[in-house]
């Protein structure tokens, strides 16, 4: 067996520079353009966009934003000479080192230009194929490589030569093509999830919005959320008192939720004691909670899927009989610039549960609740169902993808037969 930065590989794959598999052609791999070349005064309403650090990401099944664009004119895109196109590698240089992105056939642009903090790297297809080469460079252990070769001391930062001496096992093309395969099929089954829960989300924010708000009646009676719903806070247990932690119970602040994939919690990144739980005034609050951020920022929302303690950064709305956690999401979203602008503070914005509490409801007839419930809860119940599914799906992936790039699992592949 080989080794490439602590990984064992068959002594039948190579082990090589990305500067071996880069594409014949000049400029193959080049970084962005001095930064006064790119500065906003080029920016035009359309034209070329411009990539940059926000098209990119450290998850692996992100390949490639495709929003958040500045343009610079056709003119002023020739003159840089930044391309990218399908199949390139994107680089994050400056600023969150590990980003990386993959270009693909199927992109709103024909072509982009990358921004001065971007390397763009075009590979020799005839050596590797784009795929095989992005899996290995967005995984967990060359994400940890590339910060590890952090050349700047403010600021972090890579350049040609970090990039360039890279290396990568290489096994045979048909090989690398079947390893991408398999981790493709993955990640297009989770896309399709996640765009299914779009549009099951997209329609019931349609039909609240239209039941609700466009065709809201003037007698309904007005009330306050606290007249209606129970509003819990939360607290943090001493972190300098070991005997509250790493319990069997979960604990949630808003950076659970900074990260969510999903409006359903399943699960959190640190758990509690029983004896830590004692500190956390509202409890364990049950299934079906809904959680909203108070606080740095406000907003971030969550339908709990678990029994779970929260800390002092949320709003705890818990289930009521008639009006469902599922139609208060959709109310929390659709009045979240109410909820925002009730807020206050000097340092950052939050808004206090008496504040929230004080917030006007207006309620709509019983009858038209159960109608909209009865279209809600199904559409909701499977947006969860698709959740649990991505989850095992990325679990999946996330568990393959080593084992796939050292060889540990194998894949069967056809090798091309030559007429």
């Amino acid at each position: 067996m080989s080794s490439v930065y602590g990984l064992n590989v068959p002594n039948d794959w190579e082990v090589v520079a990305l500067d071996q598999i880069k594409s014949d052609e000049k400029k193959a791999l080049i970084s962005g353009p001095f930064g006064s070349n790119i500065s906003a005064k080029y920016f035009t309403p359309t034209g070329v966009p411009v990539i940059r650090g926000n098209n990119l990401s450290l998850d692996v099944f992100t390949r490639f934003k495709e929003n958040g664009f500045v343009f610079v004119s056709p003119e002023k895109a020739d003159e840089l000479g930044t391309w990218a196109q399908a199949d390139d590698i994107i680089f994050t240089a400056v600023g969150t080192l590990g980003q990386i992105g993959l270009l693909s056939d199927n992109q709103d642009y024909p072509r982009y230009i990358i921004s001065n903090k971007q390397i763009r790297l075009r590979l020799n297809q005839e050596k590797v194929t784009p795929q095989f080469v992005y899996y290995w460079l967005a995984s967990d252990l060359m994400q940890e490589v590339i910060e590890q070769r952090n050349t700047g001391s403010s600021v972090p930062l890579i350049n040609l030569g970090v990039v360039k001496n890279l290396l990568i096992p290489l096994p045979p093309l048909p090989v690398q093509k079947a390893i991408a395969s398999v981790l493709s099929s993955l990640d297009d089954k989770i896309d399709l999830l996640h765009r299914q829960n779009k549009t099951l989300e997209a329609m019931a924010e349609t039909l609240f919005r239209q039941w609700f708000i466009e065709e809201a009646k003037e007698d309904w009676e007005e009330k306050t959320i606290g007249d209606i719903f129970t509003i819990k806070g939360g607290g943090t247990p001493s972190t300098k008192e070991p005997s509250y932690w790493d319990g069997s119970i979960a604990w949630t602040s808003p950076r659970d939720l900074s990260t969510a994939k999903s409006l359903y919690m399943f699960s959190t990144e640190r758990t509690i004691t029983e004896l830590g739980l004692t500190k956390v005034s509202s409890g364990l609050l049950p299934v079906g909670t809904l959680l909203m951020s108070s606080r740095a920022p406000i907003g971030y929302l969550a339908l709990t899927d678990i029994e779970v303690a929260v800390n002092q950064g949320y709003i705890a709305i818990l289930k009521h009989d008639l009006y469902s956690n599922e139609f208060m999401y959709l109310w929390c979203k659709a009045n979240m610039e109410l909820i925002k602008n009730s807020g206050n503070g000097s340092v950052f914005q939050e808004i206090s549960k008496a504040s929230f509490r004080e917030l006007p409801f207006v309620c709509p007839p019983e009858s038209l609740l159960k109608r909209f419930n009865g279209y809600c809860i199904n559409w909701f119940s499977k947006i969860k169902l698709n959740a649990k599914q991505i989850q095992t799906l990325e679990n999946l992936r996330d568990t393959l993808l080593p084992k796939l790039m050292s060889g540990e699992v194998r894949v069967q592949y056809q090798t091309e037969e030559v007429a």
